[in-house]
């Protein structure tokens, strides 16, 4: 079968990359992939070798004429069913160009916050069926009155290879940021925007730091909230331990490096930098929302904690950061966790099975 995957993302990572590990590990004698993306994104260049690659202008949500251009695409190359990765106008105008061509459509959902209800209602209505990254986006739709048969949870995947424990983790780590190797470091891996919980944790610090002076924070991403959280952290007087790295693309370099990484978020699709995290066998503290416990679990690989309690918050870090040999289990755990139950293998064949009993007329 021919499937064509629309992705409108220009970098790879997030659901990007998760459209990459998708297309390089599906079965090319089940599944022909096909790969619609703006000319100069990162995974333009990346999939060459996984998919046809078809570079189309792709310019959001007022893009009207994206619908004419992806229906060419879809005759000229025969496709037998679209894949639609993200929005950006691509949810909308990839399904109607499905439309136009006369064949069926499915679409990811990687975000858990709330659409509204009778928009979200004829959106996935028109899609032959909707995928999930997890449970708990799952469970938004059901409650915005997407008819349970018509969503399947495939959840996100981790690459088990590139992200793994390492010997000597904290060097490259160390030498980066400059950080003595008598330090302990907690990294957050996430866009610099307000739901993700970064203030949350500033406000924990201070308390954190009486009992663990030696502690770095390092805040690996970029976006808008930058500026605000530069001037709290003046505020706060935390400039000597909190670190703005901006972001990194090698970060399977620096993972390993950490002792701990938070994830305070207040929503969350699933965290795929927490799947890297436990990837690395890193104990993880998030909070609970959206698809997060899913990807985290509670003894396992790290520890939950209600979205914008502080106090529970800095209890959480603490008792981890204070017991190495339980930051050691927890990320032993985490690792087998990855490799059971996240593998870009299992996701993609999930994906794939999905196709045929679409196209079969099975679901």
């Amino acid at each position: 079968m021919k499937v064509l995957h629309i992705e409108a993302g220009r970098h790879l990572y997030g659901g990007a990359q998760q459209v990459y590990y998708i297309m390089r590990a599906l079965d090319p004698t089940r599944v022909q992939s096909f790969l619609a993306c703006p000319p100069g994104s990162d995974i333009e260049h990346a999939a060459r070798d996984v998919a046809t690659v078809l570079p189309i202008k792709m310019s959001g949500d007022l893009d009207i004429a994206m619908t004419g251009r992806l229906t060419r695409l879809i005759r000229q190359h025969n496709i037998d069913l679209v894949h639609v990765h993200s929005r950006r106008g691509a949810d909308l105008f990839g399904l109607w160009a499905a439309k136009r061509a006369g064949v069926p459509a499915i679409v990811s959902r990687r975000v858990d916050n709330a659409e509204p209800g009778w928009f979200a209602r004829w959106k996935y209505h028109n899609y032959s069926h909707v995928v999930t990254i997890s449970e708990g986006i799952r469970q938004v739709l059901l409650s915005q009155g997407v008819r349970a048969d018509h969503v399947t949870t495939i959840r996100s995947a981790v690459d088990t290879d590139k992200f793994q424990p390492v010997d000597d983790a904290g060097a490259s780590l160390r030498r980066t940021f400059d950080i003595g190797n008598d330090q302990l470091v907690i990294g957050v891996i996430a866009q610099l925007i307000e739901r993700k919980g970064h203030r949350i944790l500033l406000q924990a610090l201070p308390c954190i730091l009486q009992q663990v002076p030696n502690l770095k924070v390092i805040f690996f991403g970029k976006g808008p909230e930058q500026q605000n959280l530069h001037e709290l952290i003046n505020q706060l007087n935390l400039t000597e331990h909190v670190t703005l790295a901006g972001f990194r693309t090698d970060m399977d370099a620096l993972l390993p490096g950490l002792d701990l990484v938070v994830h305070p978020a207040f929503m969350e699709g699933l965290g795929v930098s927490l799947l890297q995290a436990s990837c690395c066998a890193v104990p993880v503290v998030a909070g609970r929302a959206g698809g997060i416990p899913e990807a985290v679990r509670d003894d396992v690989n790290g520890t939950l904690v209600e979205p914008g309690d502080v106090d529970g918050l800095r209890d959480a870090i603490l008792a981890l950061l204070l017991d190495q040999p339980l930051r050691q289990r927890i990320g032993q755990q985490g690792r087998q966790l990855m490799l059971d139950e996240f593998s870009i293998q299992a996701m993609a064949d999930a994906n794939a099975d999905l196709y045929e009993r679409l196209l079969n007329n099975r679901l």
